[in-house]
């Protein structure tokens, strides 16, 4: 496993190293368009993200997020965000001596319909539906549920800060019979900084009640991106740990970390 994420990490520094920035002032504008979640910019990141200490055998888990971001112009007033997160997932020994497994986990698929421009008062707001999907491999990689509920982001960027919370709950509706159903609330607070030669230094929650075992978990993240380019293709690289404030009895625990590619493709 930590072969693995020294090679992630190697991946990044060399991008880093060899790659040549965009002027100053549009990746800047680009590097903030990444603190909204439903700014109006095609994005695929690659979210590469190791945790430790699940159960009783202080398991691994590391998960690569493919989460595309796709936004639509309805009209001259509105879009549609479409928000996309599949995990690829590799685990060993996260519930006891139950080996390792590796493949796809259950999809998210979110909708946020937003006005194209923000408030008077700077505000930018987006709401719709969040769809789980049951596309996991294995029994301990998804619920084996399909799942649905509401979702929204508020946000306002102000000079070089970002604030703003995004949120969802999702309540089980169909699937496998003998699994337990699904009820969480999600809650992710978030504040960036963006300089003008584009890094970015970021801090949030990643917040989950799960209503049906009366858990918490809440990963405190801090991440550091490099907007860059390559060959005239906007790349965002970004580095960060977190910190497990409060986890279910199965964990996680301690400090993670994520490295993360994504490519950008403005209009």
């Amino acid at each position: 496993m930590t072969n693995v994420a020294s090679r992630m990490a190697l991946v990044v520094a060399a991008l880093s190293l060899w790659a040549g920035t965009a002027s100053a002032q549009s990746s800047e504008e680009l590097a903030k368009k990444l603190s909204n979640p439903i700014a109006s910019l095609i994005s695929v990141p690659f979210q590469f993200n190791y945790d430790h200490g699940y159960g009783p055998e202080d398991g691994d888990k590391a998960t690569m997020n493919i989460q595309p971001v796709i936004p639509f112009s309805l009209n001259e007033d509105w879009n549609l965000i479409s928000r996309t997160i599949l995990p690829v997932t590799w685990q060993n020994d996260i519930a006891g001596p139950s080996g390792t497994q590796f493949g796809l986990g259950d999809t998210l698929q979110s909708f946020f319909l937003s006005p194209s421009k923000p408030t008077e008062s700077g505000v930018v707001w987006g709401a719709g539906p969040v769809f789980l999907l049951p596309t996991g491999t294995d029994e301990l990689l998804g619920s084996g549920k399909w799942g649905a509920g509401p979702t929204a982001v508020v946000l306002k960027q102000d000079g070089p800060w970002t604030y703003g919370m995004l949120g969802n709950h999702i309540w089980s509706f169909a699937g496998q019979s003998d699994r337990r159903d699904v009820s969480s609330t999600f809650m992710q607070p978030f504040i960036s900084y963006t300089t003008k030669d584009a890094w970015t230094f970021s801090l949030n929650t990643e917040s989950t009640y799960d209503w049906e075992a009366n858990d918490w978990s809440v990963p405190i993240n801090f991440a550091v991106a490099k907007l860059i380019t390559i060959d005239k293709q906007p790349i965002s690289l970004t580095a960060g740990i977190r910190y497990w404030a409060a986890a279910p009895d199965n964990g996680p625990e301690g400090l993670g970390f994520r490295v993360a590619v994504t490519f950008l493709f403005p209009k």
